[in-house]
């Protein structure tokens, strides 16, 4: 049978939890439920550091705004794993080019992390940090659940992914409105701190939190006021 759906759903996987896949994948192999798992996964050193790095972002994704933080530092990551694992696959099987392997697990995994990283931006807009920790255990047994019945049923995993991938840009389209609002918030925020840098402070009292063309319009209209000068 072809690597394919499988390729595509680890692709599915590693843009939501890579190091999560790579971890079920390796012991996937090592424990001889699937002779489709190159040996390179089934590393001792490579299980050891997937797993480690599976417990930071359980904890980091459980965090508002320092989830987002970690989705933004993953873009490149999550892409490249989901790559990296479909030409490893492919190569075990023979029955797919590594190079399109590592571009369907690649660009799926891309789709996949930017659903992801939107919906947390959009659930950061609201104070309340339990959505946080519900999306992220929802996220993590997705992603076992459908990795796991990939290795049995490869062809309905994969049908899976693609109805969660395609739902999820629907959500994310949806959300615009809310992702926006998040990265103006942000925006604000470096802009204050920006401000806090400055020698001497931020701007006077009243002026604070106030827009810069209403802050000058003040001044004008104080400058206007002001009495002739002495003789």
């Amino acid at each position: 049978m072809s690597v394919l759906p499988l390729v595509f759903t680890s692709g599915w996987a590693s843009g939501v939890n890579a190091y999560a896949v790579v971890l079920l994948l390796g012991v996937f192999g090592a424990t001889g439920l699937s002779d489709d798992i190159p040996q390179t996964l089934q590393r001792p050193e490579v299980l050891i550091a997937a797993g480690v790095l599976f417990l930071c972002e359980s904890v980091a994704d459980k965090i508002p705004y320092l989830d987002s933080f970690w989705d933004t530092v993953h873009t490149v990551v999550r892409p490249l794993a989901g790559a990296w694992i479909g030409a490893l696959l492919a190569g075990q099987s023979g029955s797919l080019p590594d190079v399109a392997a590592g571009l369907l697990g690649g660009s799926t995994a891309l789709a996949s992390h930017a659903v992801k990283s939107g919906t947390r931006m959009a659930v950061n807009t609201s104070p309340e940090p339990f959505t946080n920790v519900v999306l992220s255990i929802a996220e993590d047994l997705g992603v076992g659940g459908v990795v796991t019945f990939a290795m049995f049923h490869p062809v309905a995993a994969a049908v899976i992914a693609g109805v969660l991938l395609a739902a999820g840009l629907v959500v994310l389209v949806l959300l615009i409105s809310r992702i926006r609002r998040y990265l103006r918030r942000r925006a604000r925020r470096r802009e204050e701190r920006a401000l806090s840098r400055r020698p001497g402070g931020s701007g006077p009292p009243e002026e604070e939190g106030q827009p810069a063309g209403a802050v000058a319009r003040r001044g004008s209209r104080r400058s206007g006021r002001a009495g002739p000068p002495p003789g």
